[in-house]
């Protein structure tokens, strides 16, 4: 192979490169700006994220919730993690489409059309799995916790009222008496559950886009997942658990939320299969003698 040659085939990857750099360069570009941006809104979001905690502390009849920062540099940082957080969301778009731009022009015309309702369907269902997370989960999850500093006061109350004994008395006597045990939650911890909480349903609300490009690709068929359905419900619990705060409230409610997308996957992946065995059938390329077969119920030992 001649020097010529060897240049000439490098130039190919060379322009892949160079493509791949500014794609990079204005995804990079787009997240800074959004960034800095939303800088002067941390606040505001920072309210709207721990909104939930707040309506919690006042259910249980907090009338002036606080929440706090133990070091000078913590709120500060603070706002900058909310920053970061909400240029990537804004910045995503942006990003979604040097990505797109940079990958279609290896790809025909069917496959654009079949990647490009899931890099459109991916955002939709993030955003819906993080509503979700923050308007229903999060204000389960602190009620929850918080619940539990009245919890003794309240078993003590009903025990009371068994006895026969005047609640309010006992209730006077013992205020004074022990260590009050109080909340005063943290700014940084605090929005550090409530971002969990979001980019977990974010991420487990992809599970239908993963699941129908596998089946897309063949990597999955939907009678595959209709019979690993009992595996599937272990993992998703064992998920649940993992991802969420250490209450059963919480890992519920994510399971309740993302096993009706495995149901979702499971139709969406029929369908698609449904489609392509038409266009066969079409084509006179579907063999029915090996869809008996696979059809077909497996001998018994």
């Amino acid at each position: 192979m001649t020097k010529d040659e060897i240049e000439d085939s490098s130039a190919p990857l060379v322009e892949h490169l160079i493509e791949l750099r500014n794609r990079l360069i204005w995804s990079i570009a787009a997240f800074v700006v959004a960034m800095i941006a939303a800088f002067p809104f941390a606040k505001s979001i920072l309210g709207y994220l721990l909104k939930p905690i707040e309506e919690a502390m006042r259910d249980l009849g907090n009338t002036n919730p606080v929440m706090q920062y133990t070091a000078p540099q913590e709120l500060l940082f603070t706002y900058f993690h909310i920053s970061v957080v909400a240029g990537l969301a804004l910045s995503f778009p942006v990003i979604a489409y040097q990505l797109w731009r940079f990958v279609a022009p290896g790809l025909y015309r069917s496959e654009k059309q079949a990647f490009l309702p899931f890099l459109i369907a991916s955002p939709v269902l993030f955003f819906a799995g993080a509503a979700f997370a923050q308007y229903i989960v999060t204000p389960l999850a602190m009620a929850f916790f918080l619940g539990f500093a009245d919890l003794p006061s309240m078993v003590s109350a009903a025990l009371l009222q068994l006895q026969g004994l005047p609640v309010e008395n006992a209730a006077g006597a013992t205020s004074s008496e022990g260590i009050a045990i109080v909340f005063q939650g943290k700014v940084d911890q605090s929005l550090d559950i409530s971002l969990k909480l979001i980019m977990a349903f974010g991420l487990c609300f992809q599970m239908p886009v993963l699941l129908t490009l596998m089946g897309k690709a063949g990597l999955a068929t939907s009678a595959g997942l209709s019979n690993m359905r009992r595996y599937a419900i272990v993992i998703m619990l064992l998920v649940s658990a993992i991802v969420t705060p250490p209450d059963l409230v919480s890992m519920l409610t994510l399971f309740a939320a993302i096993y009706p997308l495995y149901e979702v996957s499971i139709f969406l992946i029929r369908q698609m299969e449904k489609r392509r065995e038409a266009e066969l059938r079409a084509e006179g390329l579907w063999d029915d003698e090996d869809d008996a077969a696979k059809d077909a119920p497996e001998p018994k030992a």
